[in-house]
């Protein structure tokens, strides 16, 4: 693991599971066979010390993964700018690093799935099964174990 500079900024793995809990959205950084890199946004949930992603069965995210399956996904969560003597931010943040593979178990993608929607609008989980079933053979999943984590805040000093 690449040391991190701001180790004052250091939080610990129990807050940096809180935020990837309470989040919402993070982005996946890929790299292609270009050695371009690549990240998008994606929605996820994190279901024992993974994180799991909905997606399409084809595309540049995916190409990419099935060219290097090192990648890295980071999640943002309250930031504040603001002004003490300085500008600066206030900001909480996790990076997560492993090899994402694509989840062939079907009850462990249904599950996924249906997670995913529980967490994104749980108003509607009485239609959510139907849906799951309706899209579930054009709907890649993804998993990434959780090998690294890292996380880092600049919060306003206690007084």
């Amino acid at each position: 693991m690449y040391p991190m500079r701001r180790k004052d900024r250091a939080i610990s793995d129990t807050e940096a599971r809180a935020l990837l809990e309470k989040a919402e959205y993070g982005f996946l950084a890929t790299t292609g066979n270009d050695g371009l890199p690549y990240g998008v946004p994606l929605s996820y949930v994190l279901l024992h010390d993974r994180l799991y992603f909905h997606s399409a069965m084809n595309g540049r995210k995916l190409d990419n993964i099935r060219f290097c399956k090192q990648v890295s996904f980071t999640v943002v969560g309250d930031t504040r700018p603001v002004y003490t003597k300085n500008f600066t931010t206030y900001f909480e943040s996790v990076m997560v690093f492993g090899a994402i593979h694509e989840v062939t178990d079907a009850d462990e993608k249904f599950q996924v799935l249906y997670t995913l929607a529980a967490k994104y609008l749980p108003d509607y989980l009485d239609r959510a099964e139907a849906d799951i079933h309706a899209s579930f053979s054009r709907t890649a999943v993804l998993c990434l174990p959780i090998e690294e984590m890292t996380g880092k805040a600049k919060r306003p000093r206690s007084s």
